[in-house]
């Protein structure tokens, strides 16, 4: 099959999604069995798929036990089979399936499948982001709403939106659902490789929450924070969040 890296990554997040919806609909497992099943499921797809079609590149997963020779690869797929394990779980359509492509550190392709929706973004589609309202609207955890997100929502007088997954939060910037994704709570590079790749391809600003650039296919894959928001509102939000944190 030959796919570009980009093709390679929408196929296998939209086949993905299409067999976590079966193992869902097949109503023989729920809760967080459901979520178990489904993490087994899609991940033995992933890996085995991108192992045979791209056998010299890394896989990073989080499903999997971490290999850490994949440091001295340059290309290496970042792989989150379900994002929002717990989401999807209790059947809300806020989960996402994460293929991203870091090369030299950088999120350089990937897609984000949102299956319920029935729809996959892609690094090498990019669609109209449409344009923001007067009010800013600001994406959250909710379940773990980060302390600075709620503090820039003070001082930009946004509204907050309760969101499941990191990757459906960051889809929610391109498709015109939020303005801003804010994220200081931790995470890894599985939650937000192929959501940022995504998000750089549709213009959106993404960094650390201090404006530094975000490094993948690292020996600790813990990433602290992250920001995605149009390139527009970049700048004062950088600027708010400084002073949060100083204050």
């Amino acid at each position: 099959m030959g796919m570009t890296d980009a093709e390679l990554a929408a196929h296998l997040a939209t086949v993905a999604g299409k067999l976590l919806l079966t193992v869902r609909e097949s109503g023989v497992i729920s809760g967080k069995a459901l979520g178990i099943a489904g993490d087994a499921t899609a991940n033995q797809f992933l890996c085995h798929a991108l192992r045979q079609q791209r056998p010299e590149d890394a896989v990073l997963s989080e499903e999997e036990n971490d290999d850490l020779s994949r440091l001295s690869a340059s290309r290496v797929w970042i792989v989150d089979p379900v994002d929002g394990t717990r989401e999807y779980g209790e059947a809300r359509p806020d989960w996402a399936v994460h293929v991203g492509l870091a090369i030299n550190g950088e999120a350089a392709a990937g897609a984000v499948a949102l299956p319920d929706a029935g729809v996959v973004l892609r690094s090498d589609r990019p669609v109209d982001v449409p344009p923001a309202p007067r009010q800013l609207r600001i994406v959250i955890s909710r379940t773990r709403p980060a302390e600075q997100a709620v503090g820039l929502a003070e001082a930009l007088c946004a509204e907050l939106v309760p969101m499941g997954s990191a990757g459906a939060k960051a889809m929610a910037v391109i498709r015109g659902e939020a303005d801003i994704y804010l994220h200081s709570g931790g995470q890894y590079e599985w939650d937000n490789c192929a959501p940022v790749a995504v998000a750089r391809a549709h213009g959106l600003h993404c960094s650390r929450i201090d404006g530094s650039a975000l490094a993948y296919n690292q020996a600790d894959t813990f990433m602290p924070d992250l920001l995605i928001c149009r390139k527009e509102h970049a700048d004062r939000v950088l600027v708010e969040i400084a002073r949060l944190s100083r204050g």
